[in-house]
């Protein structure tokens, strides 16, 4: 019969082999790492909760398991709707100066680089489904035929860092507008080439300067900025720009996101 674990006593661990001390450590990690996950995975929620949301949870013990987890995404999706409250269509982010511009632009994504979708334009046809009067597909030739905008905003990314760029294309509510969407439908998806996929507030995707982009400063999209197209959202956080747009619907169901569903704020904006 194997003996009961002896508690570690702080005051003992001086006396004992310090080259042991490490493995040990490694081999307690292993042991603990679904339980590390969880508490990292919470306390990265709990960081978008308002302090009303924390005082409800003061009664929980991080013991507690899913109901934790079940209170933490109810109250997410509670700032999200308030924020959706908030949020002004009328309010434009700041624009730029073209001597402002970064260069070079950061690459950014859940990938490396090298693994950026190799995506053949002259053969592109971008899907449209769900809450639309025209389900038709749409050709590079036929969005740039399209009345095109540009804009020189701010990506700012959740990671802390952000950049100015210069972006090309066609305005997102005049897209809408063509293919008939529902515009009082809650959502509009999006899937990508690099298996990513988001989703917006409708109010966002009628805000003016979101932007259906084809170009980078003057040239058509290089493929790791998002070829063949992309979205600017400049009233958003960066991972809700997405990039390689295969696929649009229109929707009144939550359709989540690639970030989102890993406990992002889905709003993510101002």
């Amino acid at each position: 019969m194997s003996k009961p674990h002896k508690p570690i006593d702080a005051a003992d661990t001086g006396a004992r082999d310090s080259r042991a001390q490490p493995l040990r450590e490694r081999i307690a990690l292993a042991d603990h790492k679904p339980q590390l996950e969880r508490v990292q995975r919470r306390l990265f929620l709990r960081s978008s909760l308002s302090l009303g949301a924390l005082a409800m949870l003061s009664g929980c013990n991080m013991q507690d398991g899913d109901s934790v987890d079940k209170v933490l995404w109810a109250m997410s999706r509670w700032n999200d709707r308030v924020q959706g409250w908030l949020f002004n269509p009328n309010r434009l982010a700041p624009t730029y100066a073209a001597s402002q511009i970064t260069k070079p632009f950061p690459f950014n994504a859940f990938y490396p680089e090298y693994n950026v979708p190799d995506i053949d334009g002259s053969d592109y046809a971008l899907e449209v489904s769900g809450l639309v009067a025209d389900k038709s597909d749409w050709s590079l030739a036929k969005l740039r035929a399209l009345p095109q905008t540009s804009q020189i905003t701010r990506h700012i990314c959740i990671e802390g860092w952000s950049a100015i760029g210069e972006w090309r294309g066609v305005p997102f509510h005049t897209f809408l507008k063509r293919i008939g969407a529902d515009t009082s439908a809650r959502y509009v998806g999006f899937k990508c080439a690099d298996h990513y996929y988001t989703s917006l507030d409708m109010a966002t995707a009628l805000h003016p300067q979101t932007l259906l982009t084809l170009d980078f400063g003057n040239e058509p999209l290089p493929a790791k900025y998002g070829y063949p197209l992309k979205l600017r959202v400049p009233t958003k956080l960066g991972f809700k720009n997405p990039k390689h747009i295969a696929a649009i619907f229109v929707t009144n169901d939550y359709p989540g996101g690639y970030w989102e569903d890993q406990g992002y704020n889905w709003f993510s904006g101002s």
